[in-house]
């Protein structure tokens, strides 16, 4: 059984549908977006209707909560994978209370999720932020929802009024809007502007560093991170002391943006571990795939041969590639993967905080080396001085923005290498200039 949205705009493509299986049939669990209304936004009545109140938040609720989390191997779906029951543990202890901050930014232009979430179901979301806020003993929960995003924003606040005096909101919310950008949705960043009104990256050698605002721990998730929060919490209560936690992990599912050559882009919920290949599928590609960019714009180029890679991030990670934020690109054969490649670059290397020479100097020197290949003008010595420029940016930046790039740079060189040869020789593809694929925001 699918579900299918209206139109959702992002600001760089038109998201045609949204579909998610709306019962998980292996574990007759309810999804993601089961709770999808085709009239819109579902308001609290329906919402409380559909998936019920939130569960009792007295006694050991904290310790079962993580426990849930924990048991179900529930990861950010914002991009870096971290185990979230470690993420709900790892606050310092202090006298002040935290805050927890609902990462909607979604910069990642080829991203929708998010979106579509707080679109159709964006109580799901506030309950998991409510429940992990008790969890941790947050003050306050703040929504950041990107300045570019008006009617979104607007959605989420009308969510929280509808909240305001009934048990579903006990820890006070807030939205907040900071500025659309590729890194203003860093998790420092993002606490960043909170805090000083500046959203750049912060140089955190080891991510585990607590985050601080207004002199008091803070802990950031992503949307999508915090829907399944609520699933999570409501199976839990609704389990017995003595059921298997490990049952929690069983079929659990995850959005995927699926955009390019494809015929009905958009949100799909799918299981974990659903083969790359049988994604597209549900997107109706227009022709083979030659290759699927995978995890965003700072993931990875996978070939057509490894497109029966699950997407979930051991068998990714066996391949050199990442769930990322849960996007798929669909690369067709009358399009050029180098060309592509280049797109994406040009942009990242205009998306920096500008704040260290690897995003300054060294993201502007690989785009230029990408735009002379693609264009067939690069010579012999192009490959060897771009990987040189790769290894010269990996690793030395102040945040991970330079560090992604490389990746999906690097990644494109492999997977292309037959184009990569006939370019460095100068007989560029006929597709370099024809058509484009990659969804980037408006110049």
């Amino acid at each position: 059984m699918t579900a299918t949205t209206p139109a959702a705009t992002t600001p760089a493509a038109t998201v045609a549908a949204a579909t998610a299986t709306a019962t998980n049939p292996a574990a007759g669990r309810p999804t993601l977006l089961s709770g999808w209304r085709a009239s819109g936004r579902s308001d609290l009545a329906a919402h409380v209707a559909h998936y019920g109140p939130l569960p009792p938040l007295h006694g050991d609720f904290p310790r079962r909560l993580v426990a849930a989390v924990e048991a179900a191997g529930l990861v950010g779906k914002g991009g870096a994978g971290f185990p979230s029951a470690i993420k709900l543990q790892s606050l310092p202890r202090t006298r002040s209370r935290p805050t927890l901050v609902v990462n909607a930014m979604e910069g990642e232009p080829a991203s929708a999720k998010d979106h579509v979430l707080l679109s159709l179901l964006p109580h799901l979301v506030l309950d998991g932020a409510q429940l992990a806020a008790v969890a941790v003993g947050a003050r306050q929960v703040v929504v950041c929802v990107a300045d570019d995003r008006d009617e979104l924003a607007a959605g989420v606040a009308t969510a929280v009024a509808e909240r305001q005096r009934t048990s579903q909101l006990p820890v006070p919310t807030t939205v907040a809007r900071p500025p659309g950008r590729y890194v203003g949705g860093e998790e420092s960043a993002l606490v960043g502007w909170l805090e000083r009104g500046r959203g750049v990256p912060a140089f955190r050698p080891e991510r585990g560093v607590p985050l601080a605002l207004d002199r008091a721990p803070a802990l950031v998730h992503n949307a999508e991170t915090m829907a399944h929060v609520a699933l999570l919490a409501r199976e839990a209560a609704g389990a017995s002391s003595t059921a298997d936690p490990e049952a929690l992990a069983a079929d659990r599912t995850t959005l995927v943006t699926v955009s390019g050559a494809v015929a009905r882009p958009g949100v799909l919920e799918v299981p974990l571990g659903t083969p790359i290949a049988d994604i597209v599928a549900m997107a109706t590609p227009q022709g083979p795939p030659v290759a699927v960019l995978v995890g965003g714009f700072g993931g990875s180029w996978l070939g057509a041969g490894a497109l029966g890679t699950p997407l979930r991030k051991d068998t990714l990670g066996a391949v050199g590639a990442a769930p990322g934020a849960g996007v798929l690109v669909v690369l067709g054969s009358q399009a050029c993967g180098l060309a592509e490649t280049a797109r994406i670059a040009r942009y990242m290397a205009g998306e920096s905080a500008g704040q260290c020479g690897p995003c300054v100097f060294g993201l502007p020197a690989i785009a230029d080396d990408l735009d002379l290949l693609v264009a067939g003008r690069g010579g012999a010595a192009i490959e060897l001085r771009l990987t040189g420029r790769l290894a010269l940016v990996a690793g030395r930046g102040a945040c991970r923005h330079p560090d992604g790039v490389v990746r999906m740079v690097a990644s494109a060189l492999d997977a292309f290498e037959d184009d990569l040869r006939r370019h460095a020789a100068g007989r560029p593809c006929g597709h370099s200039r024809r058509r484009t694929v990659v969804p980037l925001p408006p110049a």
